[in-house]
């Protein structure tokens, strides 16, 4: 089969369009045949990307865990799934990813993919999807009513983050920069900070209950003073810097495939749209991670 692959330490210059080996699918997983793949654009500095759990060496390492294809092939002990099926999935960090013809996955991180779901939306689904519930639900404890900021709100992870705040019945002051306003609003943001013409501090007004950060940096070392005490700061770019009585938490998305099923139900029936930003075909994954490096904004997928 083809394959992106990478075979020493190094930026996506370094990332080469190959033949490569067909997945070997041990207990529990699945085969499935690529129709588009999403990836984040550091992933290539990761420590996971270069070794397995054991800590032995992996290289050459294919990047892109964010699946969407068909079931090609199910090995014994996996159930779930049949030969033919749609799919969409987050892989594990220290296997190869979906930037290939092939990919083997486990059954459990995948959820079925309707008719109505093309592979390219769908590819740009999991990380951010996962993301934003994990961060806004599961770490942060938002509910109705509370207020919530979401840093970048433009982006893959903050659009989605944007829209299921407001389903949950929270007050959502999206930011960014001006150029990413619209589409915000747009998606049920209430307010929006243009974070290049404004003091966040002074736009947000009243303290909120939660920060939802996707950017880092001095954004997020602003953003404690935006919560008001017994809030929280959530970041997926590094553990925040909180005061007494503001709660700080890091976190890195877990692969999750009733969760990632309730969130192929929303886009399903229109409640919840993902931002696809540009698509590139695999042999051009070099450019796609340079184009996601430079600022496209939204969801970069490799396409098949």
């Amino acid at each position: 089969m083809k394959a992106v692959r990478i075979h020493a330490a190094g930026d996506h210059h370094n990332l080469v369009h190959e033949d490569a080996p067909e997945p070997f699918a041990g207990t529990g997983d699945v085969v499935v045949r690529v129709g588009a793949a999403g990836f984040v654009p550091d992933e290539l500095s990761w420590p996971s990307t270069w070794v397995d759990r054991a800590g032995r060496d992996r290289t050459p390492s294919t990047p892109a865990h964010e699946i969407a294809g068909t079931v090609a092939e199910t090995p014994y002990g996996s159930t779930g799934f049949a030969v033919g099926d749609r799919v969409v999935g987050l892989g594990d960090w220290h296997r190869d990813g979906a930037a290939a013809e092939y990919v083997a996955v486990e059954a459990r991180n995948l959820a079925v993919l309707p008719d109505s779901i093309d592979f390219t939306t769908a590819a740009a689904l999991p990380i951010a999807g996962l993301t934003s519930l994990q961060g806004l639900f599961r770490h942060g404890g938002l509910r109705s009513g509370q207020r919530v900021v979401v840093h970048g709100a433009g982006g893959a992870t903050g659009s989605l983050a944007v829209q299921l705040a407001r389903e949950a019945g929270a007050h959502v002051i999206g930011t960014g920069r001006a150029r990413a306003a619209r589409l915000a609003l747009d998606l049920g943001a209430h307010e929006f900070v243009d974070l290049e013409g404004q003091a966040v501090e002074d736009a947000v007004g009243a303290p909120v209950d939660l920060v939802f950060d996707t950017v880092g940096g001095d954004v997020s070392a602003r953003s404690a003073a935006l919560v008001a005490p017994g809030g929280t700061v959530v970041s997926i770019t590094a553990p925040p810097v909180t005061p007494d009585g503001v709660r700080g938490v890091f976190f890195i998305v877990e692969p999750d495939g009733a969760q990632l099923a309730e969130l192929v139900r929303r886009v399903d029936e229109g409640s919840l749209r993902v931002h696809v930003g540009a698509t590139y075909p695999l042999e051009s994954a070099a450019e796609a991670f340079d184009a996601k490096r430079r600022g496209v904004p939204g969801k970069v997928v490799l396409t098949l």
